[in-house]
């Protein structure tokens, strides 16, 4: 009796252990694993609510959230695509809330439902010991200069690539796409799949790359460059947005606030992302330096499939 009564009392011990050291929200993030830890880490000590994090790519985030549909986990979500948040609105999935801290957040990164947390845009990336002459603008990288030295992200993986490819599309045709081709650029996968052969030299230049990334490597002495053509470009805004489903409402929008507060924002851009807040100083060119191309997403999603198709034709896939 004694053994089975010991027994008894380590189970419901190491239950409320079990209880006590589980988090009080939980976040499901596409963004860069130093940052959110960052976040969170600063969020807990300031609050002293604690976060479970589950960081990976877009894909993998999006299909756990599907398959716990039944029996939601996720409070937060942080997504690499504002049509993420588009998306979740329509099915009614998501809680509204405008957090006080979201007062100098323009209103374009806002929504009821949602509100960046930061913005990536898209540029070349140019790695300067090429030999090849730096370039301005998208066209450029068709010059006989960068034969068969251009990689560009997968739009088929990469939902910025594919706004960027959207956008360009919309705006000129598949003309410097098919010059893109005809010049030997490849279709490298995802974004450091594209990236990573710069890098180590191997390429000359990404077209259409996520800037914060390739900026973070160039701050560590990679001999890269960002550089945002001439002729625009496209910006991806990170919406974060808290689930209807969540249990965890009153902490879950006390995240919110702690990303989009000052202390926040300031992490947020030592990442090399435009932070949301236009008070927010950042060593980095701010949406105010670039020229933007419109994103239409009411009317590029809808015809993903035909883009993508039209893509893969174009290089020959």
């Amino acid at each position: 009796m004694l053994k089975k009564s010991l027994l008894s009392t380590l189970v419901i011990a190491g239950s409320l252990v079990s209880v006590a050291a589980h988090a009080d929200i939980t976040i499901y993030t596409a963004g860069p694993a130093g940052l959110i830890k960052k976040l969170t880490d600063g969020f807990t000590a300031d609050t002293g609510i604690k976060t479970d994090v589950f960081q990976s790519t877009t894909g993998k985030v999006m299909a756990r959230i599907e398959a716990e549909a039944a029996n939601p986990v996720v409070d937060v979500l942080i997504s690499a695509s504002w049509d993420t948040a588009n998306d979740f609105t329509q099915r009614g999935l998501l809680l509204p809330y405008t957090s006080p801290n979201a007062a100098k957040v323009p209103d374009f990164l806002k929504s009821e439902t949602a509100v960046a947390q930061g913005i990536s845009a898209l540029g070349i990336v140019w790695n300067t010991k090429s030999g090849t002459p730096k370039p301005a603008d998208w066209a450029d990288l068709t010059r006989p200069e960068y034969k068969d030295l251009v990689n560009i992200p997968d739009p088929a993986q990469s939902g910025s690539s594919f706004e960027l490819t959207a956008s360009l599309v919309a705006k000129d045709g598949w003309d410097l796409f098919k010059k893109l081709n005809d010049n030997g650029a490849i279709i490298a996968g995802a974004n450091a799949d594209a990236l990573n052969p710069v890098l180590q030299g191997a390429k000359a230049a990404v077209f259409g790359a996520v800037d914060y990334i390739a900026m973070g490597s160039q701050a560590k002495g990679e001999s890269i460059e960002v550089i945002f053509p001439a002729s625009g470009t496209v910006i991806a805004p990170r919406p974060m947005m808290i689930f209807k489903s969540s249990q965890h409402q009153d902490e879950a929008r006390k995240f919110i606030d702690y990303v989009l507060s000052e202390k926040g924002q300031k992490e947020v851009a030592a990442t090399y992302l435009m932070p949301a807040r236009t008070d927010i100083p950042a060593d980095r060119p701010l949406i105010s330096d670039l020229k933007i191309l419109p994103v239409d997403a009411g009317s590029i999603y809808p015809k993903r499939d035909e883009t993508l198709a039209t893509f893969a034709k174009t290089f020959g896939k």
